[in-house]
């Protein structure tokens, strides 16, 4: 039976997505009282970084030992995908030994590929396209707070990036309409936009885009990667920034998320992250719940 992978939200279906939630929301209740839950006994989880980062190799680690299991860290200096060795190749070998792959890495191609001769599960923890992950925990975030998403307005505000991509598929999945203020230059992949259309609308306008809408979200101007654009992007984006002045055009019941590390006086004022309308620090933490609920999911399957 082939293994089931999470490269996009779109290799769950929405009820799926629902489900995992649901699960999420309910482990970190479990984590919370102290409950020992340990499904994934003896299981081993890979972790391939050729992108580094605190909160998920954090979460992933803390979460795979949460259930009982175990993680390898592999970096850079000990894994070099598709270079040393055909990226086939290594992950037809690691299948033999492990049972779960986790990837951080920089070509999406790279994650498909992978998963194509794997014969374990394989989770895209970030590559130049996609996070999916994250965006569990930040719809995870939103319906602790104010329930479901469902028919609601998110408004993403700055760089057409990995995340915001990740956003329009979840504007699919989750069924809630997203408005999008970029620079020229700057929008999310064309083809996400064209297949969305009916769902996801590109404005240069951040009032435009916040009018009235229920979350908002952004990020860093400049991802890991592109330091060298930073001095461009600074210009580019300059006045892209989300403060409580911004947030007070959104619906009174709006909520603000970050996936972090964020750059105060950049794409946030500096107060922003300790305005009461932002949920940064509960998101963050849901990386953790998220991805167990990822986990238990992809090795029950």
């Amino acid at each position: 039976m082939k293994p089931r992978h999470f490269l996009t939200l779109l290799d769950l279906s929405p009820q799926e997505l629902d489900l995992l939630i649901d699960r999420a929301m309910e482990l970190k209740q479990m984590h919370k009282q102290g409950v020992i839950h340990e499904p994934l006994k003896n299981k081993v989880l890979a972790m391939i970084f050729e992108k580094s980062s605190t909160r998920t190799r954090v979460s992933f680690e803390a979460g795979m030992a949460q259930l009982g299991g175990s993680s390898i860290f592999l970096s850079p200096r000990d894994t070099q995908l598709g270079r040393g060795e055909p990226i086939e190749d290594s992950a037809r070998v690691l299948a033999q030994m492990v049972d779960v792959v986790m990837i951080r890495t920089f070509g999406h191609d790279t994650v498909e590929r992978f998963a194509q001769y794997s014969d374990v599960p394989v989770i895209n923890a970030l590559t130049d396209d996609f996070h999916p992950c994250q965006l569990i925990a930040d719809m995870q975030a939103y319906r602790e707070v104010r329930g479901s998403i469902k028919g609601k307005t998110v408004s993403w505000i700055g760089d057409g990036n990995n995340m915001c991509n990740s956003y329009i598929n979840a504007a699919r999945q989750f069924d809630f309409q997203l408005r999008i203020a970029c620079p020229e230059g700057f929008e999310p992949r064309a083809d996400l936009v064209a297949t969305n259309q009916e769902r996801v609308v590109i404005t240069r306008s951040l009032e435009e885009a916040v009018a009235g809408s229920h979350l908002v979200v952004t990020d860093v101007w400049a991802s890991m990667g592109q330091e060298e654009e930073a001095k461009a992007r600074m210009q580019a984006f300059a006045g892209y920034q989300v403060s409580p002045a911004l947030m007070d055009l959104a619906d009174p019941e709006a909520l603000f998320m970050h996936c972090l590390p964020a750059h105060r006086g950049e794409e946030i004022s500096h107060d922003m992250l300790d305005d009461p309308r932002s949920v940064v620090w509960e998101e963050a933490g849901n990386r953790m719940h998220a991805q167990k609920a990822l986990l238990e999911f992809l090795l029950s399957h």
